[in-house]
């Protein structure tokens, strides 16, 4: 299992921007479905966006659809996220997987966690006025 490791998290105003980053140590996400979710304090972990193996087919949910980005580093090491236009409601522990159970096609993203998954630790983004 590829094990990753987010950053990119930090402090900014509202309207704001982030660039959110998910690498792959050691080894690459070549053939990995990649999906980005979150938590802020005391609600439930929620699916933002993912990106299929092959970088063909993005999706994102909710209110980062028009504001977020996905998309994979050349060298199939590193997944991102560009956070624009960020808002309050946008705090949470941001975190990347992969999983037999991620599934990334045109206009589903759906997650069924696998014992074979692999999660990042989460990088912080917070929000404030």
């Amino acid at each position: 299992q590829v094990q990753l490791v987010e950053s990119g998290g930090g402090l900014v105003q509202p309207g704001g921007s982030l660039r959110l980053s998910c690498t792959a140590s050691p080894g690459t996400l070549d053939y990995y479905a990649v999906g980005w979710f979150r938590q802020a304090p005391g609600k439930k972990r929620e699916k933002i966006s993912c990106i299929s193996a092959n970088a063909d087919t993005t999706n994102y949910v909710g209110s980062a659809k028009g504001r977020f980005a996905i998309s994979r580093s050349s060298d199939s090491k590193t997944v991102y996220l560009e956070l624009n236009n960020l808002a309050p409601e946008d705090t949470a522990v941001y975190f990347c997987a992969t999983d037999p159970g991620l599934i990334c096609t045109d206009g589903n993203f759906h997650y069924s966690g696998t014992d074979f998954g692999s999660w990042g630790q989460g990088t912080q983004v917070t929000v404030f006025a």
